[in-house]
């Protein structure tokens, strides 16, 4: 058994819930309601933003701990977000020394708890190494380090061994990754089935996380067979994804920006995203992303096993685990951790203007029309393509201002100056005509030292708004997404 939960506790999955809950104790348990995770005592949605730290390496503890104290680096989690790195233990935490590697995941969790950050308990691999190479034997259920048998006893020893502890009393997650040239559909509903009832019957109080193929790309086969589960489970599900852009070409991206990216997200639509939408949605935890925080890569390939302290471009933190790797990225992650939409609310649904380049949302002030944080934004009502974006409680709206001028806010919702359109193969151009009939894009540009959003010619588009062939112009300054809200 020394050994099953040595090979059962390998990934802590840090979720750091920000805004949506006061503290740990009145957010337990959850459960889950369409396509939302809730309290399940108040039925108050519960938003997630999250951060993964490593276990699964070969000394079977949470990295980093050689790097700083446990409680610096819960407190760093807690007040920022997320991490990667590895070695010895002995400089600033002497005590974990003696603690077996159960031990020492309870000591990261308790800690954890104590900071308000709930955990995923994550099976990430069988046999303890860097994850994930397509045949390493940690694949799929019958493989040479995953035995499904005493995977099945894992999970229930470790829904067991933590039960009643708040910190993780909400989640569970079956397995990372499965993958290779033995992952079939029929074992998949096999196994996940057990696993899930395992789990239920060992911990009622958690939610259990499933993930589909081919690294957690692909539940599309849900759409013809849905996972068959009772209804008290049921309540418990929820569905995980993971979105890298591992193999992807770079010149489709560098230079078919809008096609490429749009091909891209219907990828993700059809393989996992589908499970949030329909008469029978589902949450969907996005459980992996991320990016190489060097910016040297388009597609932000990575590749690490075999070397001692090699620095983590991906983790959050850099080498030392001092500071942000990239601040940067953080920024642009702030409104991902907002909760934006809420079951209950009594609010009529309006639209935050967001830009994805620069993770800023539009904010309309004395200056105009400008980029800010997330926290404090403008909202506006939209009817689709060809209609008005107005700004919130007011008839006024927003028209094109000529090209290069700033947008004007005006009582004129009429004219073909304020009829806007998501254009472009990826949707995220918004479009509207100047007086003389030619269509300009909203546009920040990071060169320009002003926040001020502006109206340009559209990128990448030829005059009838089709994306051209090739582009060697980067579109995603005119990027922009109307992202529903009812807070």
């Amino acid at each position: 058994m020394k050994l099953l939960l040595k090979n059962i506790f390998q990934t802590i999955t840090i979720l750091l819930s920000l805004l949506s809950l006061t503290s740990l104790s009145n957010s337990f348990p959850l459960s889950t309601s369409s396509r939302w995770i809730i309290d399940e005592n108040s039925g108050h949605r519960v938003k997630l933003a999250c951060v993964n730290w490593a276990g699964h390496l070969h000394a079977m503890v949470p990295e980093g701990l050689e790097k700083k104290p446990l409680r610096q680096i819960a407190a760093f989690v807690a007040s920022n977000g997320y991490n990667c790195a590895r070695e010895g233990m002995a400089k600033n935490n002497p005590w974990i020394m003696g603690l077996t590697p159960f031990e020492a995941q309870r000591a990261v969790v308790n800690e954890l708890g104590a900071h308000k950050v709930m955990v995923v308990l994550d099976n990430h691999v069988s046999l303890p190494k860097w994850c994930c190479g397509g045949e390493d034997g940690n694949g799929f259920f019958g493989d040479e380090y995953f035995d499904p048998d005493e995977w099945l006893q894992g999970l229930s020893r470790v829904a067991k061994l933590y039960k009643g502890i708040d910190t993780v009393s909400s989640r569970n997650k079956h397995r990372n990754e499965l993958r290779g040239q033995r992952q079939n559909e029929n074992d998949w509903y096999k196994y996940i089935q057990m696993g899930a009832t395992t789990i239920h019957t060992a911990n009622p109080d958690v939610l259990v996380i499933v993930s589909g193929l081919s690294y957690d790309t692909n539940l599309g086969f849900l759409k013809k067979k849905p996972l068959s589960l009772g209804l008290n489970l049921k309540s418990k599900l929820v569905y995980e994804a993971h979105w890298y852009s591992f193999g992807n070409p770079t010149d489709q991206w560098m230079l078919q920006t809008n096609g490429y990216c749009a091909k891209r997200t219907r990828w993700f639509m059809s393989g996992a995203g589908f499970l949030t939408t329909g008469p029978n949605p589902a949450p969907l935890f996005l459980s992996e992303f991320g990016v190489d925080q060097r910016g040297a890569s388009e597609r932000d390939n990575r590749l690490r096993e075999g070397k001692v302290g090699m620095e983590e471009t991906f983790g959050l933190l850099d080498t030392n685990w001092d500071h942000l790797r990239n601040s940067t990225l953080q920024d642009k992650l702030q409104l991902v951790q907002q909760m934006t939409q809420d079951p209950n609310s009594k609010w009529p649904t309006n639209y935050i203007m967001f830009h994805p380049q620069s993770g800023r949302c539009a904010r309309l002030g004395r200056q105009g029309l400008y980029l800010s944080n997330c926290l404090q934004t403008s909202k506006w009502s939209y009817g689709g393509n060809g209609t008005p974006i107005r700004l919130t409680g007011t008839s006024r709206c927003l028209t094109t201002g000529g090209d290069g001028l700033p947008p004007i806010l005006s009582d004129d919702c009429s004219s073909q100056r304020s009829r806007w359109e998501s254009v472009s193969e990826s949707k995220f151009h918004m479009a509207a005509q100047d007086g003389r009939g030619s269509y300009l894009c909203l546009d920040w540009s990071s060169s320009n030292s002003s926040a001020v959003l502006v109206t340009k010619k559209c990128l990448c588009l030829d005059n009838d708004l089709k994306d051209v062939p090739s582009c060697g112009q980067n579109p995603q300054n005119q990027w922009f997404k109307l992202v529903p809200t009812n807070k």
